[in-house]
């Protein structure tokens, strides 16, 4: 399954589960799974077997055709794209706390998938280290950054960027005494050659 499918999927999961005003652990309950893994679905962190999904989706009280019915997946190419602020996707990951996202694009692009997101990180946001199935680039638009990648420290500044493998466990912290802004990139690999 494509990178910017599973994407797609799990969007319209926190979607659907936010508009029927239904928590995690009840939609977790629901399906007969764990709140983790729907927690880890609904942010693209793990691809639900066949089974699960088709679980989650009847929780959810969605039919599956309503639920697919508008899932790009990636073979109509437009030659340029565009997105207005107002058409951002807010979106939360777990144990996050004070970080801010919107998901600017999400996109198929020759054999990979490129998403694109805005983050923010309040004065003293937490999260754990974490691992995604990207490659990832940052770069700081406002505010500092302290890196953790691995078992180093790379401090950040407007206008600093890195760039590294999103399997190696990470996080960023803010270290200023204001809101750390910065532009995400994740480059997802499908594995087809």
């Amino acid at each position: 399954m494509k990178a910017d499918t599973i994407v797609q999927i799990s969007n319209r999961i926190k979607e659907r589960r936010r508009e029927k005003n239904i928590t995690v652990q009840e939609l977790a309950d629901k399906a007969n799974v764990s709140k983790g893994l729907i927690s880890q679905i609904e942010n693209s962190r793990t691809i639900p077997s066949l089974i699960v999904l088709i679980d989650i989706i009847k929780a959810l009280g969605i039919d599956l055709n309503v639920f697919f019915k508008d899932i790009k997946t990636g073979s109509e190419q437009p030659i340029v794209l565009t997105k207005r602020k107002d058409e951002y996707v807010s979106f939360e990951k777990e144990d996050a706390i004070g970080f801010n996202y919107n998901r600017i694009f999400s996109q198929s692009i020759n054999k990979g998938t490129v998403d694109i997101v805005l983050l923010e990180l309040t004065v003293g946001s937490s999260r754990p280290m974490v691992q995604t199935e990207a490659f990832e680039y940052k770069y700081i638009i406002e505010g500092v950054a302290d890196y953790h990648i691995a078992n180093e420290v790379y401090t950040l500044h407007p206008g600093d960027s890195i760039l590294f493998d999103g399997r190696v466990p990470h996080t960023p912290k803010n270290a200023g005494s204001s809101k750390l802004s910065m532009l995400v990139v994740y480059f997802f690999e499908t594995g087809d050659n």
